[in-house]
């Protein structure tokens, strides 16, 4: 015979407390003590409960899931919008933001659901999803500058929060890096270094975090003497940093010092330098920027700045959470402090 699945009565006989109780804590009550929620919680480690996900949905108004939404503005072609997602899944970065998200969600028993925004229809998609209660919230990480999904779920009145700041202001909470003390902190390695001829290959400009990396790189450099330095546009891929290198290389062979606005567009740079025949970093120092698998994985390894993703993503969950369980009612901005990680390629 199959064994009988506990019930809140049982935790409730191991806990020596009321079923209402046992009730409040697993539904995330907050009028309840702090000790007897522990003890709460033992008692159902021991006894295996499982909230009936259904029923305690009724309760808390709550399915506990939430969207985790890659949002861009790209065109609805079938292929343009299978080669989205394929960028999304192949770019490391898209992972750390998952394993930040998870590490949130999992203890609470919240899951996340994979959507993508890239076109108008996916947009009302996700937006249908929120207000019928197929998810509490959404999480967004937006891939384009001039993605209108932000705007969409204010107006809405929609809980979500962002993965960095968009183009434009938006009332929503967000998490964020200071990319300008990123930049800075590029500028201030290559300097060390006594790179005299520094150049940087930069982000898309019409991405906020790329523009404002490159206004702390320029502002650094300008303050030691280097007024006007070389820039490259990239588009934060490995191909577009191969491309910016080349150029870059061949219109001014006296650069010693690169900045690229990311790990896989410094990893481009450094492939061109050993097909040039210079050495990184002896002939050319190479400084990245997320601090990635890719900056461990690189020939050399790249000297980078960190960007905690991690702990972004898992601070968006958190407010998420807050705004979903009505702890805050305002929109919120975090905003993290990047950290130099010296390797050898710079």
């Amino acid at each position: 015979m199959s064994r009988r699945a506990p019930t809140l009565e049982d935790v409730a006989r191991q806990a020596g407390v009321s079923r209402a109780t046992v009730s409040r804590v697993v539904n995330g009550v907050r009028n309840v003590d702090p000790a007897l929620q522990e003890v709460v919680r033992q008692a159902i480690e021991r006894t295996g409960y499982a909230p009936n996900r259904a029923a305690r949905s009724l309760v808390t108004r709550r399915i506990e899931t939430v969207a985790l939404v890659v949002s861009g503005a790209g065109d609805t072609s079938e292929e343009a919008q299978s080669a989205f997602a394929s960028r999304v899944f192949s770019d490391p970065f898209f992972g750390r933001v998952v394993g930040g998200v998870v590490s949130f969600l999992r203890p609470r028993s919240m899951h996340p659901v994979l959507m993508f925004a890239e076109s108008a229809q996916a947009r009302q998609e996700v937006l249908a999803c929120l207000r019928q209660g197929r998810a509490d919230g959404a999480l967004v990480v937006s891939t384009h500058a001039d993605d209108p999904l932000p705007a969409l779920l204010a107006e809405a009145r929609l809980p979500a929060v962002l993965f960095a700041r968009p183009s434009r202001p938006v009332p929503l909470s967000q998490v964020d890096l200071d990319h300008r003390a990123g930049g800075r902190l590029a500028a201030e390695c290559l300097l060390e270094r006594g790179c005299r001829a520094p150049a940087t290959v930069c982000g898309p400009l019409a991405v906020p975090a790329s523009r404002e990396r490159l206004a702390g790189f320029r502002d650094t450099m300008a303050r030691h003497g280097h007024p006007r330095i070389p820039v490259v546009e990239g588009r934060f891929t490995r191909d577009s940093g191969i491309a910016a290198a080349a150029r870059l290389l061949a219109e001014h062979p006296e650069v010693d010092g690169v900045f690229a606005a990311n790990d896989l567009m410094a990893e481009g740079v450094c492939e061109v330098a050993r097909e040039r025949g210079r050495r990184v970093p002896d002939d050319l120092a190479v400084v990245g920027f997320d601090d990635s698998g890719v900056a461990l994985a690189s020939r050399p390894a790249l000297t980078t700045v960190r960007q905690p993703v991690e702990r972004m993503a898992a601070d968006m969950a958190r407010l998420l959470d807050e705004h979903i369980r009505g702890v805050r009612d305002r929109p919120a901005s975090v905003v993290f402090a990047p950290e130099l990680v010296r390797r050898a390629s710079a």
